[in-house]
């Protein structure tokens, strides 16, 4: 008898080889999905509701935004688009706060990275009481900061400045502890090996840590975007020239001492919308399409 006579195992046991489906097993995860889903659908409606209210009221006139309860528009308008657009200088705003998210963004990421990891890899008792007062900041309401970093930025000569915006929101603690959470899951034994390898320390951080590190960055990305981008009270107090007006500042330029014409407010803020929605579109896909255990396996 040849090899090709002999029976396969597969044909002698074809129900160990393969198995039946149960009928039970899918609908029974199709009877826990449906509550699930449905509730994620109510939660989407519940929050989304209010948003979808907003945008399609920025679309009435100003005369009908009160009169009527419908949810559309009986009939649509750009005006108080064209009258938020024309009534501030929203091209200069739209500058100013670009510069200040981007270039935030950019140094909050860096500045986090190198401190999540000096935190995560570095064992040194001052390490850990300058994380425990890190870690104290979150415990205390923003308000109360908003003192002492304003004297400390007008005695550095930021006062009226995009400096002056972009330096004290730097370093976060919720950035921190992103970064150092993460570089505790990777092993230290790929540490040790770059360094038995004759690698240094700044390239092992900028060689091999960064890379992988690339989904944090890119959530902590479009958080710190986000924070900057809408960021009101801090620009408030630091700003005085109305060149160097964030959008969030020009947005409240519009509301008048006697008079709210909120079909204008609620245009420029739809427009104030615009840039934040395109940035998480773009950015979104590769944070989740990143292999965020890339090279952490111990």
């Amino acid at each position: 008898m040849t090899t090709t006579d002999m029976p396969r195992k597969v044909d002698a046991e074809p129900g160990r080889a393969v198995p039946k489906k149960r009928p039970g097993v899918a609908r029974g995860g199709l009877r826990r999905a449906v509550p699930a889903t449905t509730l994620l659908w109510v939660l989407a409606a519940v929050y989304g509701f209010p948003v979808l209210w907003f945008v399609l009221s920025s679309f009435k006139p100003a005369g009908d935004l009160f009169s009527s309860l419908a949810l559309f528009p009986d009939d649509p308008t750009l005006s108080g688009y064209k009258a938020a657009w024309e009534s501030a200088n929203f091209s200069q705003y739209f500058i100013n706060t670009a510069i200040v998210s981007v270039v935030a963004t950019i140094l909050t990421v860096g500045v986090s990275c190198c401190t999540g990891y000096a935190l995560a890899k570095y064992d040194n008792k001052w390490l850990k009481v300058f994380f425990i007062c890190i870690l104290a900041t979150t415990m205390l309401p923003g308000e109360v900061m908003l003192a002492p970093q304003f004297l400390v930025a007008r005695d550095l000569g930021l006062f009226n400045s995009l400096a002056g915006i972009i330096f004290p929101a730097l370093l976060t603690a919720t950035g921190c502890f992103m970064f150092r959470q993460f570089f505790l899951t990777v092993p230290d034994e790929l540490v040790e090996a770059a360094r038995i390898d004759g690698a240094r320390e700044l390239s092992i951080f900028l060689r091999i840590m960064v890379p992988i590190s690339r989904p944090i960055m890119l959530t902590l990305a479009i958080l710190s975007f986000q924070w900057r981008w809408n960021d009101y009270i801090w620009p408030l107090l630091m700003l005085n020239d109305p060149n160097k007006f964030t959008v969030q500042i020009g947005i409240q330029s519009l509301v008048g001492a006697q008079n709210i014409n909120w079909s204008v407010v609620l245009g420029g803020s739809v427009i104030s919308m615009i840039p934040l929605i395109v940035v998480f579109l773009v950015f979104q896909r590769y944070v989740m399409n990143a292999d965020i255990n890339a090279g952490l396996k111990d």
